[in-house]
Parts: C-alpha cells; structure tokens; sequence
C-alpha cells in the first residue's frame, strides 16, 4: 500500500537514519512516482503564487521543494551503485526517463521561469548576504544552462537530449557494472611463483566461495588485480589478467563503444543547442578552469615538467628489468607494475608486503577517525542500533568535541558482485536549514573496494588503500562539516575542479610520521611500524611521481578529446583514444585495448570534460597542506581556518574566493612540482 511506504514521510529514526530493515525494492517506483506528483505539486503553488515574485517564495521554495522524491533518491541512487541486483537495475531503467522528464519539465516550465527571472531582475544584493546571493544566481544560471531560454521546437529537443542522455549514462554505466565479474583467471599451483602469502590467501579464498577447492581465482577487482599485476612472475598471465582489464565492455553484450559514442555525440548536439561548439566548453563554464584553453593550458604544462622525467624513469626500469633478466626487457604495460615494484624495493627496501601487517583495517579507521579528532575535534561512536544495507557495513555517530550532532557515517569495505568498483563517497542526505530553522545533519557513506579478511588474516591494507580511505574521508569531512543554509550549496555541492580538494589534501598525511605514528601497529603483536620502515616509506613517495601524474593526464587528454569534437564522430574508438594521449603514452598501444570503454568517471560518473579536475585540484591541495609544512601538520590554527574557509562553506562562495581566504593568495603550482621532486625543494 503506497500510504505504508517508508519513503513518504521523514524517518522516524534516531538522527534520521535510513530504516532499511523495512525497505525492499518495491518500495522505490511507488515512492518516485509520488515523490514526482508531489514535487509538481509544490512547483504549481510556486508558479500559481498570486504574490509577486520574491528571493523567498521563489528561490528559496524552489530549493526548499522535493523533499520526497529527494528522500527516496537519496537512497536510491547510493543502492544502484553499491548494492545493485538486477531488480534494482532494471527499476532503475525504467525509471531513468521518468526522472529526466519531471526534472526537465521543472528548468523547462515558461512560468516559473518567468518567476525565477523577475526575482533574479529585482533582487537587492544589499539586503541579503553572500549564502542568499550565490542562491540566487546559481538558480538563475541553472536554469539558463537548462535550457530555460530555449523558444518553440528547441525547447522539446532539449528534452530529448537529456531523456537520451540519461539513458545512456546509465546503460553505460550497467555494462560496466555487468560485465566486471565476468572476468575470471582460474589458477593452479603452476601459476603461483611470486605472489605474497596475503595474494595466495584471498585468490583461494574467492575460489573456495566459488566452490573450487582445488584452485586461486584472481578477478578485476583492485584487491585481487593490483597484486597480481605487482607479484606474479608468470609474464603471460600478468598480459593476460592486463588484456582482461583493457577489453572490457569491448564486445558481446555488454559493449560499450557503440554507447560511448552515442554520449559523446548527444552531448556535442547538446552543446550546439545551447549556442557552443562542443560539449566542453559548454560544461567548463561552471568550473575554475572556466575555458578549455585554461585546462590545456595547465595539461601543458604539466606535460612539458612532468614527461622528461618520466622518460628518464621508464629508461631507469628498462635497464633495472634487463639487468635483473639478465637479458635485454622491452617494458611491456603489464610489465610497468611488477618491475617498477622490484625496482622501488631495490632502492628502498620496501613494499607493500612489508607493511601491510601494520595497517589492519580495524586500526587504520581508528587513525583516519583519530586524524579527524586532532584536527577538528571529531568523535565516531559506533551505532549498533542504526540499521544497514548490507551486512559488512559499520555505522557512526559522529559528534564535535562539545557533543554536539555532526552527522552519521557509513562505512562499507570490500568487494561485491552488486557494487561497482573503485572507491567513492555519497550521502543519503545532505546537510541544510530547515524551515523551523532546525540544523539537519547528513548522512554520509563511504564505499570503498578493500582487501578482504581471510580464514586466517584480518583485512590487512596497502598503502594505495589507506590513501584511499583518508581521499574519501576527506570528501566525507567536506559533507560532515557542512554549515550552510541551503541543501544545494552545502557540502560537496562545489565546483567539479575543487570538489577533490578536501580529499587530496587528505592523502598527504599519509606520509607523515607523525600521522602513522597514531595507529601503525603490528596486527600481531601489537608493536608500532620500525621508525627504520617509515623512513624508507617517506623517503620512497616520490618514486614513479612523473610516471603517476603523465598517466593521470593521460586521462585528462582523453576525456576532453571526447568531449571537444565539434562533429559528430563515427570513426575508430581505439585510434581516437591513441591520438589523444599519443603525447603522453608510455606504450605503444596494444590491439583491442581502450580505456573509453569503461570509463565511467567521464561516461557515466559526472566527469565529462572534468576529469583535468584531479591534476587542478592537486595543485590546489598541495598548496593548501604547505600551510600545514610550515605551521605544523595538525596546527589547530590552521585546521580552524581550513574548517571555516573551505570544509563548513560548501559552494556558498566562488571556490577561489573562499581558498585565498584561507591561505591569503591564490594557489601556486609550485608545492605540488617540490612534493613530486620534479621542483627543488626550498
């Protein structure tokens, strides 16, 4: 009965947790389609206000709206990607048009248009300050940049571009989620020469949960595939695994080439309706970088400082592979791992096997959470009471050093055939004021895809995963500490190139001392990390730094290649990505391998002609913890500047504003190039 759907009414739940002991998946289309109904009802009370138009009955309504369909979404979508069946899957396409076409119907309605565009022209900046006036031209400029200003046939086509590109996005991003899984290397105990005793237990552990006793399974899951890439000694199966990860979504049913070329295309036909040439120019508008000649520029840039030494690099590995084969190597792509590995452990004496044992994922969230706690006097009080979506997820009450409410925080580790890979943070609500004036606190979800606790070992971390956990825990700090007044300018709700911000700066931490120090500790014995282990760590972060940065513009370049045609493209998907990162290409390009095809950051996960945003907010971060360097890296000055200038403030003011408020000048490139050693340091 769709009057005892969970969704139709604020959860009556401590803190408004998500009851998801009484939600199934035929909760979801009843409450969308009523949260739609509703939704058009408080816009038709907007639009049929006799008043004339004001910042308030107008504005503010329409950000105040939706709270329905908002509640049932927030759940909904977080679902889709970390815990999806097919049921879900399939609700979710048939869902996809109606949601385009009611969100659509809301920017495209000429009369409330109309009402926006009166108070947007008689609105007195004075009388308001800076939170009701960034509300204020965000609405307005949304509404322009959706099509608001569109006459007669346009203004349906625009309806349909975006129906189509909603479709799209998510048939690209169900493929990709599909089609994972389905690569699996079986291996015997032929196959096993060089992997770690952690690798060895977790290949026969997912064997064994497949039934096959008397086997290693080996997937595409970055827990099971970087340590493969990294250890095994069997060349041809390291090509193998490689070749498995580069063809995804590359034929059979679940090939994206033919999708991702219909996205690129209705973008660029989006774009042409909105007056541009190309789809990234029309999305740079909304960004720091603004242009896409701001972001070849810093692309550039960083090509011509960073590629020269990751030439001398690939030419150190090469000799180091030859001499250690003692024969001439020709550095393959599913060589780079394994030798820059041995080569990195030769010079430094130290790899991810080393540590590991100190870096037990029970006590690595003790220091992420005890990170937070020194610099911003947080507390995480575990909540048993809280009710989970799965199993292996953890609940915390997070509090301020007052005892004060900050929010909730969901954390969910390890792989699942239902969750997509990677690592990403989300909220099934987001902070804002209320209209009685209440601070309603979000509800914050960390998703991550972490090495799994065996028969014999609990979940015991990489590096790369602990910098993983500190990156989403900054995008989940950015949410906790949210002080806003409207939900769409609170938390992350930033510009794309400055949403990273917060999370990189928390990787730097990674490498201090004084960070690991707090919780490093044997998963044995109990004994600190040897100060003579965090020494060669440290002196070892700025190993294969050109190799990491050139690889990440590699992506950059490929993502604004697609989205800077200015004609609808219909040729090679492979010759199209090689010619984009040619510059940049470590490789020679191997036969039926692409990137394109399952990346779903630009496709499918909001990052068209964004993905530069990573390489622009590392300079940023950089920048930003210099402060840190020179006042100390848990100064709780800092820290208190670092909260009310950029974590609390949301997307209130221009990112750039709020960040020379912060540091007192703009960011300069300059600390991240000393960091990557490619820079002297001062």
């Amino acid at each position: 009965m769709i009057e005892n759907n969970v969704f139709l009414s604020p959860f009556k739940t401590s803190g408004g947790a998500i009851p998801f002991d009484r939600i199934t998946n035929a909760d979801y289309e009843p409450a969308i389609r009523q949260g739609i109904s509703d939704h058009e009802a408080e816009i038709m009370a907007i639009v049929d206000n006799p008043d004339e138009a004001t910042f308030e009955n107008t504005i503010v309504a329409l950000d105040r709206s939706g709270a329905t369909l908002n509640r049932v979404l927030g759940v909904f979508y977080p679902m889709l990607s970390c815990n999806a069946d097919d049921e879900l899957l399939d609700l979710s396409k048939r869902m996809a048009p109606l949601l385009s076409n009611h969100f659509n119907g809301v920017t495209l309605n000429e009369r409330l248009w109309e009402r926006v565009k009166y108070a947007h022209d008689h609105f007195d900046e004075s009388s308001h300050d800076v939170e009701d006036c960034t509300l204020m031209r965000e609405t307005y400029n949304g509404f322009l940049r959706s099509g608001a200003n569109l006459q007669g046939d346009d203004r349906e086509r625009y309806r349909q571009l975006s129906r189509r590109l909603t479709e799209l996005t998510l048939k690209f991003d169900q493929n990709a989620l599909k089609e994972t899984p389905r690569y699996e290397l079986w291996l015997t105990e032929d196959d096993l020469a060089g992997l770690p005793e952690s690798a060895l237990e977790a290949a026969k552990k997912a064997a064994s949960d497949k039934g096959r006793d008397d086997a290693w399974l080996v997937t595409l899951d970055a827990p099971s595939y970087t340590p493969f890439m990294k250890y095994s000694e069997r060349r041809d199966l390291r090509e193998k695994l490689y070749k498995m990860y580069n063809r995804q979504c590359t034929s059979g049913e679940y090939c994206n080439l033919e999708v991702l070329r219909d996205i690129a295309n209705t973008r660029l036909e989006f774009a042409r309706l909105m007056g541009r040439e190309c789809f990234a120019q029309y999305k740079l508008e909304h960004t720091m970088a603004q242009t896409p000649a701001n972001v070849y520029q810093m692309l550039n840039r960083l090509r011509d400082a960073y590629l020269p030494v990751e030439r001398s690099e690939m030419e150190r590995l090469a000799r180091f592979a030859s001499e250690l084969e003692g024969h001439p190597v020709e550095i393959m792509p599913w060589d780079f791992s394994y030798y820059s590995n041995k080569e990195k452990d030769s010079m430094f004496d130290i790899n991810d096997e080393l540590l590991r044992p100190y870096f037990e994922l029970g006590q690595v969230t003790k220091g992420v959470f005890g990170f937070a706690t020194r610099m911003y006097g947080l507390r995480f009080v575990p909540n048993h009471d809280a009710q989970v979506f799965h199993p292996e997820v953890q609940v915390y009450d997070v509090t301020d050093e007052n005892g004060c409410a900050v929010g909730m925080l969901y954390l969910d580790f390890f792989p699942r055939t239902t969750k997509q890979s990677g690592a990403w943070m989300t909220s099934f609500r987001d902070q804002y004021i209320d209209d009685d004036g209440n601070d309603v606190r979000p509800l914050v979800t960390l998703t991550m895809n972490f090495t799994r606790p065996t028969d014999d070992k609990p979940s015991l971390l990489t590096v790369r995963e602990v910098e993983t956990f500190m990156h989403e825990f900054g995008h989940a700090l950015h949410q906790l500490l949210s002080r806003c007044k409207y939900q769409s300018l609170s938390g992350t709700s930033v510009y794309r190139d400055f949403v990273e911000v917060p999370s990189q700066f928390n990787e730097n931490y990674v490498y201090e001392r004084e960070f690991l120090d707090s919780f490093a500790r044997h998963y044995q014995t109990g004994e600190p990390v040897p100060q003579e282990l965090v020494d060669r760590l440290l002196a070892s972060s700025q190993y294969g730094a050109a190799y990491a940065c050139v690889r990440q513009l590699g992506f950059g370049f490929i993502d604004m290649a697609w989205h800077m045609i200015t004609e609808p493209y219909e040729g090679d998907d492979f010759e199209f990505e090689y010619n984009a990162v040619k510059d940049v290409q470590a490789f020679d390009p191997v036969e039926g391998c692409i990137m394109s095809s399952h990346f779903t950051h630009i496709f499918s996960g909001g990052y068209a002609a964004g993905y530069y945003g990573y390489k622009w907010a590392e300079m940023i971060e950089c920048d930003a913890f210099s402060r840190f360097q020179e006042e100390g890296i848990f100064d709780r000055d800092a820290a208190r500047s670092w909260v009310e200038n950029v974590l609390s403030r949301g997307g209130t003011e221009h990112p750039m504003t709020l960040y020379k408020r912060f540091r007192g000048r703009e960011p300069r490139i300059e600390a991240m190039m000393r960091r990557d050693g490619i820079a002297p340091a001062k």
